[in-house]
C-alpha cells in the first residue's frame, strides 16, 4: 500500500468511537493546559503516563497527540489576552496579540491565531503523512556507526541550541547520560551506579524522572516565586476578522508553516526558533511595518502557524528514527518505551494501526481544536481564575499518586524527591531541562550502538567514520559545536 492507502486505513482506526473520544479528551485537556501558564504538554503527558498504562497504545497516543496540539492552540489565548504565554512557542504571539487585545481587537487576534493554527497544523500533518514513510525507508540502511553519529548530532545540537549557555547545556546533557547508565549493563551483566540498592538494578524509571523534573521541579520553582498579585484577564472584545485581516493573514499562515515544519524536525529546533524567525520575516515583508509594535495581525498569524507546524515537525524524526528533538518529543519517546515499543522504521511495519491512526488523528484533532477554540475562548480564560497554590498542590498530589500507583516503591519516591529538587535548582540557575531527557533516553542507545560498531570492527575506532552517513552527521555535530566560537572570532576580526 502507498501512503494514501495507509492514511485511509489510519482514518478507519482514528474514527472508531472510543478513539474519537480520546482525541476529544486530549484536545480539550491540551487546550486547558496551554491556557494555564507554566504547564506545558511535556509535563501533562509525563503526568498522564502512570495512569494510561491500562489504555491501549493507539488510544493513548491519539490522546497524547491531542494534548500536544491543544497546548499549542491554548497557549495563544493567554498570550493575547493577558500577555502571559502558556507555552514557550507563544512568546512571539504575545508581542502583537496583546497589543491587539488592548486596542479592542482581541477577537480578531484570537481568530487569526486559531485559524492559522488549523491551517498550519493541517498542512504540516499532510507533509508528515508523505515525508515520514520516506525517511523511515532511508533509516533501513543505517548501520550502528550511523546511529551512533546521529545520537552525537542530537546531543550536540540540543546542548548547544537549548538554553543560554553551552556549558549549562552540556552539564544538563551529562546529568541525563549519568542517569541513563544506572542499572545492569546489558552487555556484561554488571551493575552500574546502583550503590547496593536492589531497586536500581533495572535502572531509573523514565516516568519517575519525567514527573520529577517537570512536576516537582516546576512546583518548587513556582512556589518559591509566588505572589498573590495577579493581572485581571481582559475580555474578548472587538469584531471578528475582517476581509482586510484575512488578506493580511493568509500569506503569514503559509510562510509560518514552511518555516515551522522543518525547524521542528531538526534536533534542538523546538518551537521558539521558528516563531522568532516567522515574526522577523513578517515584519520585513509586511506592507505596513509601522503597525508592528502596535498590534500587527501578521505578527500573530505567522508565529502561531510556525508554532503548530513545528509541533508536527517533531513527529518526523521521532516516529522514523526514534530521535526526540524537544522535551515533549522526549516524553513521547518515553511513552512509547513504556508500552514496549521503539519508534523507528520497523514501527511502520510492526504497528501500522498505531502509526497511521496517530497521523490520521492529527487531522481530526485540528478540526476539534478549531471548534473548541473559536467559540469557547471565554470558557478557557476562566481557568486563569484558579489560584496557583490549589492548582499546583493538585498537580503534586496527582504526580505522587501516579508514581506510587505504578511501582509502589519507596525508592522511586526518594528518587523522585532528589531529582525534583535538582530540577528546581536547574530552573533557578537557568539550566535547560530538555538535554537531561535527551541524554537519559538516547544515552543507552548511543552506548549500545557504539559498542556494537566497535565490536564488529574488533575495536577499530575508524569504523565510526567509514560511511558517508556517519561522516556527515559527525561533521554537522562538529559544526554546530564550533560555529558559535568561529562566528565570535570572525566578528572580533572584522
Amino acid at each position: 500500500m502507498n501512503s494514501f492507502e495507509y492514511l485511509l486505513h489510519g482514518f478507519g482506526v482514528a474514527l472508531e468511537p472510543m478513539n474519537l473520544l480520546w482525541a476529544l479528551i486530549g484536545s480539550a485537556l491540551g487546550t486547558m493546559i496551554g491556557v494555564l501558564p507554566g504547564i506545558g504538554p511535556a509535563l501533562t503527558i509525563a503526568l498522564l503516563l502512570p495512569v494510561t498504562v491500562s489504555i491501549a497504545p493507539t488510544a493513548a497516543f491519539i490522546m497524547f497527540a491531542g494534548v500536544l496540539y491543544g497546548a499549542m492552540y491554548g497557549g495563544s489565548t493567554t498570550s493575547i489576552l493577558i500577555n502571559t504565554p502558556g507555552e514557550a512557542g507563544s512568546m512571539m504571539t504575545a508581542l502583537e496579540g496583546n497589543r491587539m487585545a488592548r486596542s479592542g481587537r482581541g477577537a480578531a487576534a484570537l481568530a487569526t491565531a486559531a485559524i492559522g493554527s488549523f491551517v498550519a497544523g493541517t498542512l504540516a500533518t499532510l507533509t508528515l503523512t508523505f515525508v515520514a514513510p520516506l525517511v523511515a525507508e532511508l533509516a533501513f540502511i543505517f548501520k550502528p556507526a550511523d546511529y551512533f553519529a546521529l545520537t552525537v548530532l542530537a546531543f550536540c545540537s540540543v546542548a548547544v541550541v537549548m538554553g543560554t549557555s553551552r556549558i549549562r547545556g552540556f552539564i544538563s546533557l551529562f546529568i541525563g547520560l549519568g542517569l541513563g547508565v544506572v542499572g545492569i549493563d546489558k552487555l556484561t551483566g554488571q551493575p552500574r551506579l546502583t550503590y547496593g540498592v536492589a531497586e536500581l538494578l533495572d535502572g531509573i524509571e523514565l516516568t519517575v524522572v519525567l514527573v520529577s523534573l517537570f512536576a516537582i521541579g516546576e512546583i518548587l520553582f513556582v512556589a518559591s516565586r509566588y505572589s498573590q498579585a495577579r493581572e485581571t484577564p481582559l475580555k474578548v472584545s472587538g469584531k471578528w476578522m475582517t476581509r482586510e485581516d484575512f488578506s493580511r493573514s493568509w500569506k503569514p499562515w503559509l510562510r509560518g508553516t514552511v518555516i515551522g515544519f522543518p525547524m521542528g524536525a531538526l534536533p534542538g529546533g523546538g518551537s521558539e526558533i521558528p516563531t522568532m524567525l516567522s515574526y522577523t520575516l513578517e515584519r520585513k515583508l509586511s506592507p505596513k511595518p509601522e503597525d508592528f509594535g502596535h498590534g500587527a495581525i501578521e505578527g500573530v498569524a505567522g508565529p502561531e502557524a510556525a508554532n503548530n507546524a513545528a509541533a508536527a515537525g517533531i513527529l518526523v524524526p521521532l516516529l522514523t528514527l526514534g530521535l526526540p528533538t524537544s522535551a515533549t518529543a522526549a516524553v513521547l519517546l518515553a511513552a512509547f518505551q513504556n508500552y514496549g515499543l521503539q519508534p523507528g522504521p520497523f514501527l511502520f511495519t510492526s504497528n501500522p494501526d498505531l502509526v497511521w491512526g496517530l497521523i490520521a488523528s492529527l487531522y481530526i484533532g485540528n478540526v476539534m481544536l478549531l471548534v473548541l477554540n473559536l467559540p469557547l475562548v471565554g470558557l478557557w480564560v476562566k481557568l486563569l481564575s484558579i489560584p496557583k497554590p490549589q492548582l499546583y498542590a493538585g498537580i503534586l498530589i496527582f504526580a505522587l499518586i501516579g508514581i506510587w500507583g505504578v511501582s509502589g516503591s519507596e525508592v522511586d519516591l526518594i528518587v523522585m524527591l532528589i531529582i525534583g529538587i535538582a530540577g528546581y535548582v536547574m530552573r533557578v540557575y537557568d539550566f535547560p531541562i530538555a538535554p537531561v531527557l535527551i541524554g537519559l533516553i538516547l544515552g543507552p542507545m548511543a552506548e549500545y550502538q557504539l559498542r556494537t560498531a566497535l565490536a564488529s570492527a574488533q575495536g577499530n575506532p575508524m569504523t565510526l567514520v567509514e560511511t558517508p552517513i556517519s561522516i556527515t552527521f559527525l561533521a554537522i555535530a562538529a559544526l554546530i559545536f564550533l560555529a558559535p566560537a568561529l562566528l565570535r572570532r570572525l566578528r572580533a576580526n572584522a
